[in-house]
């Protein structure tokens, strides 16, 4: 039997085990090719950007690791992008960062326009990709001081409202050519590192400028706004002036969306447990999926308990329509490629699991009293056949069954990535030949 003649069989088979409790295995597979996954484009180049200056990040952002071949022009990560696509079943989106734009003379980020953005829209449009946006507060001379709108000095203040203003409108010309909503999402970083004497002023500061850059009405058919809380990061870490209370306050009073990042919190805090509350009060949730380490540290996604627990929440609340899934990562110690596809694949892969639970009956035995039958249930489902039904799906939608894909990505660093450093480049600490990359 040719391989895949084995996935089908091993799909059927598997199709029949979840069907006997109750799961309509076929209709979970048609809500799985409706999810677009948001997919940030920073991962493939360690939040450089292309402004084409030598800033170094900052104001709480910090990427790790060396490893050769980052993207350095938009088309180098562009063509990087698509190889990432064509690794992960189903057709999803692009994420893009304000400092992500073509500038081909120096461009402050108070002067960014739809025009530098041109490139990227008619890409998306040959691609069939939609596209998300981002302010950038970050990584620049007048963000420094570890504020921008919420700092004391207006003239600051009133720059970062012009780029926030700015990047509004590039969101909706994204979203009016696309026919699809930009989802624009505002991560002020302003902070303290040490205790602050007033927790108040840069609130009301902060408060006032985000009013005055949402102040004009966009149409929601091209344009849905997102503000993005925060605990703590680095050089933020006693006092983060968007905090969650703040942001979700904001979000209620002004019916924003609000994002919740899943690194963004205590270590030992989780944003599932938030989504089903967060959802009573807001339009809608924008989530960024990532996995904290200790601290706010956007590690590439794995497959672990709280991505687990992030599906679930969405798909038993059948929260799908109203929530939207974006990853945010960087890890530059691994192949940026192939992070992404880990990353995502992950996330698909969860949220499979989570459309392949029982829920009906498992919301059933609930309302019934019957906690001993949801508990026997929830352990018993977890080693129905999982793989069996994502490798099918991964096959359906052209995509690399298993772990296929990395021959691809290490062909990749051969051909591409290779040539675009120098022989005698640090590679994973050690001075090694180019071709020795990936072997």
């Amino acid at each position: 039997m040719t391989k895949s003649g084995n996935i089908d069989k091993a799909f059927r088979l598997a199709r029949e085990q979840y069907e006997a409790l109750g799961v309509h295995v076929d209709a979970a597979l048609e809500r799985m090719r409706k999810v677009a996954i948001s997919v940030h484009c920073w991962q493939g180049d360690d939040v450089s950007g292309f402004e084409g200056d030598d800033s170094a990040l900052g104001n709480g952002l910090a990427v790790t690791g060396n490893y050769p071949g980052k993207a350095r022009t938009p088309v180098e990560l562009r063509n990087d992008l698509e190889l990432a696509y064509s690794l992960i079943p189903g057709r999803h989106r692009l994420n893009l960062h304000a400092l992500y734009g073509e500038f081909h003379r120096p461009t402050d980020r108070d002067e960014i326009e739809v025009e530098h953005f041109q490139g990227w829209m008619d890409w998306a449009r040959q691609q069939h990709i939609k596209l998300d946006f981002n302010p950038s507060f970050f990584s620049h001379p007048k963000a420094s001081e570890g504020f921008t709108l919420a700092h004391a000095d207006s003239g600051i203040r009133n720059f970062w409202i012009d780029h926030g203003i700015a990047c509004r409108k590039i969101a909706a010309a994204m979203g009016a050519a696309q026919q699809n909503p930009c989802i624009n999402n505002f991560w002020v970083p302003d902070g303290y590192k040490d205790t602050p004497a007033n927790r108040k002023a840069p609130r009301e500061r902060l408060a006032e400028s985000l009013d005055a850059i949402f102040a004009e009405d966009l149409p929601t058919a091209q344009v849905k706004d997102a503000v993005e809380c925060k605990l703590f990061g680095i050089g933020s870490e006693s006092y983060v002036v968007g905090s969650h209370e703040f942001y979700l306050g904001y979000a209620i009073s002004r019916n924003k969306m609000l994002c919740l990042d899943a690194g963004h919190f205590h270590p030992t805090e989780v944003v599932s447990d938030k989504i089903s509350s967060v959802l009573m009060y807001v339009p809608e949730l924008l989530l960024h999926v990532s996995r904290g380490v200790r601290w706010d540290s956007d590690h590439v996604v794995t497959y672990n308990d709280e991505l687990q627990a992030i599906m679930q929440e969405v798909v038993r609340g059948d929260y799908l329509e109203r929530v939207h899934i974006g990853l945010d990562f960087f890890d530059a110690s691994i192949n940026r490629v192939a992070a992404w596809a880990i990353g995502t694949r992950n996330a698909l892969r969860a949220l499979l699991a989570a459309l392949l639970e029982p829920t009906d009956k498992l919301q059933q035995l609930e309302r019934d009293g019957d906690l001993t039958a949801r508990l026997a249930l929830l352990e018993e489902q977890k080693a129905l056949p999982l793989g069996a039904v994502w490798n099918y799906y991964c096959e359906s939608q052209g995509a690399p069954v298993g772990v296929e894909w990395l021959d691809r990505v290490r062909e990749y660093e051969r051909s591409i990535l290779s040539h675009r450093l120098d022989s005698s480049e640090v590679f994973r600490g050690a001075k090694r030949p180019i071709n020795a990359i990936a072997q």
